[in-house]
């Protein structure tokens, strides 16, 4: 995560190509092909691939769940360690104050703007979009996927 990179709120939404163009996709589309194959030809077989379909499309964004709320709960313990470091001692006891997606809208803003913008955070209940649209300067996260 280098300082300075050309990541903003306009473009900081990441894709991940495997599972936006590829997994997904498919997964949509054999639902949508078994379906069809069912109306045209209604049998136990097809049925059943149609609820194996369905099976399939559900893991895929269960999958994807999980791993977004591992890197939510990851975010969550790092801002928390930061804010430790960078926040004066009388703001301290009002890190337990921040949502976790508060926690994961503050991760972009950088150090010398986060005393002010945690203040505001919790004085005017912002919510994760609104923080990201408030930093002045990104700082950029460049792991999410």
């Amino acid at each position: 995560m280098a300082e300075g990179s050309s990541q903003n709120y306009a473009n900081h939404v990441r894709r991940d190509p495997v599972f936006h163009f590829f997994l997904l996709p498919m997964a949509l589309l054999a639902l949508v092909a078994f379906i069809v194959h069912l109306v045209r030809h209604p049998n136990l077989p097809s049925a059943g691939f149609v609820v194996l379909a369905a099976e399939i499309v559900v893991l895929t964004f269960i999958c994807r769940r999980y791993a977004l709320k591992v890197q939510d709960r990851v975010i969550r313990l790092e801002e928390r360690l930061r804010l430790m470091t960078v926040l004066p001692d009388p703001m301290l006891p009002r890190i337990g104050e921040l949502t976790e997606s508060q926690l994961i809208g503050l991760r972009f803003a950088s150090d010398g703007e986060l005393t002010e913008l945690v203040t505001r955070t919790l004085d005017e209940k912002l919510s994760a979009d609104q923080i990201k649209k408030a930093v002045k300067q990104w700082r950029p996260d460049e792991w999410r996927v």
